[in-house]
């Protein structure tokens, strides 16, 4: 049986403090293939030396999140595309319970609830806000698409 490839695209901003953990938690997903994607922000800070560790595809592109992310689906070969920020760290099978749900239920995109990591004061505020919003559909957002169906609405609002 061949499996779809799913592009993961991340937009990254000065991400060098937990972008090593987020990447090998793509890298560690039990489903294969993934292409990893990296599109960066003209980042100061060394995020993309640390992108280069776990991919070629590494893109500098601008000015904000939602142009990132578009960049990064037209560079996409994936059949399906996953768009995680730099400070998330996904479980091992997200990617390949994304999939199921996404060919099982016929839906055109897959919420994941996001938990942030990260240490000191303002990474733990981050990580309560987050925790407020699980299971809110109208916060959180659909991040696992195919790719057909992204490109039918023209990607994000840039």
């Amino acid at each position: 049986m061949i499996h779809p490839i799913v592009s993961v695209i991340v937009p990254t901003k000065n991400s060098s403090q937990f972008l090593d953990a987020c990447l090998s938690s793509i890298k560690a997903q039990t489903y294969s293939p993934i292409e990893l994607i990296v599109v960066d922000n003209f980042s100061t800070d060394g995020t993309q030396d640390i992108a280069k560790k776990y991919t070629d595809k590494v893109f500098e592109q601008g000015p904000e999140r939602s142009a990132q992310r578009n960049y990064g689906a037209k560079q996409a070969i994936g059949e399906y595309v996953l768009f995680i920020d730099s400070d998330t760290k996904l479980s091992s099978n997200v990617v390949q319970s994304c999939l199921a749900r996404i060919q099982d239920k016929k839906f055109k995109g897959v919420i994941i609830p996001e938990e942030s990591f990260g240490e000191g004061f303002w990474a733990q505020c981050k990580k309560l806000e987050r925790s407020f919003y699980i299971g809110i559909d109208a916060i959180e957002a659909a991040r696992f698409f195919h790719k057909t169906d992204l490109d039918a609405v023209n990607g994000y609002n840039e």
